[in-house]
């Protein structure tokens, strides 16, 4: 039976709702479910994906909820599981999130629809062969500074838009030092635009630790959405490396 009242507490799923043409089904979001933008606003809001209202969910009595493994509270998670259809995604790889769209396709009744983007998008995003590979040191957060290690999706999405992680020996979200980056020597330094609001302004902070480095602020969300999203990051990572080679010629 079709789900027709979905809460989804994970912004890349909400995003893909809408496009998979899943509007009047979807009662709850969090705060951080900022895109279509024309129409979140219509939409109650349940909480941050770790700090989600329960009783606000409660009141909304959802017959699915879309969560997920690494965005969310497990153990607020596991509470909704106890009254209500949770459907909880993890995702590493460009496979994972392909399967996690079919996956939500068919339970919100939008195979057609679901099965169209995830053959779009295995068409887009093949890997950008670049000879050799520029190595990149990718930062989520400062204070410590974290970057994005293997067995993250951001990881797998600097492979397929033909970078080489520097930090590919460590695992998930790693803290590091500043001696740390100097030893990795990267040839790029990429500051996410989320979830550390990275602009501009710290630019200047990491030319200081790698002289020779290249620094840039790149758009977060199409490095690590792993929803209908990856449908314009594609393009974003031709550009980036347009603008990358430009540079050094």
């Amino acid at each position: 039976m079709t789900p027709k009242r979905i809460v989804s507490i994970v912004p890349s799923q909400t995003e893909l709702l809408f496009d998979l043409g899943v509007d009047e089904q979807l009662v709850g979001i969090t705060k951080f479910c900022i895109h279509p933008a024309t129409k979140v606003k219509h939409k109650a809001i349940v909480g941050g994906t770790k700090t989600l209202n329960l009783s606000k969910i409660q009141a909304l009595n959802p017959d699915l909820i879309l969560a997920n493994k690494e965005e969310n509270n497990r153990e607020q998670v596991e509470e909704l599981q106890q009254t209500y259809p949770v459907y909880v995604t993890d995702i590493i790889t460009l496979p994972d999130a392909l399967a996690m769209i079919r996956d939500v396709g068919a339970l919100v009744g939008k195979n057609e629809e679901a099965e169209k983007m995830a053959l779009q998008l295995t068409d887009s995003l093949i890997p950008l062969l670049q000879i050799p590979r520029l190595s990149v040191a990718y930062f989520i957060w400062r204070k410590p500074y974290m970057v994005a290690a293997n067995g993250t999706f951001i990881h797998e999405m600097l492979g397929i838009a033909g970078f080489s992680n520097v930090f590919a020996d460590q695992t998930r979200y790693p803290e590091i030092t500043t001696d740390d980056l100097r030893a990795a020597q990267p040839d790029l330094i990429f500051l996410s635009s989320e979830p550390y609001p990275f602009t501009e302004k710290h630019q200047a902070e990491f030319n200081a630790i790698c002289p020779l480095a290249r620094v840039m602020v790149v758009d977060g969300e199409l490095f690590s959405w792993y929803g209908s999203r990856l449908l314009r990051s594609s393009d974003y990572f031709r550009n980036l490396r347009n603008e990358i080679a430009l540079n050094n010629v």
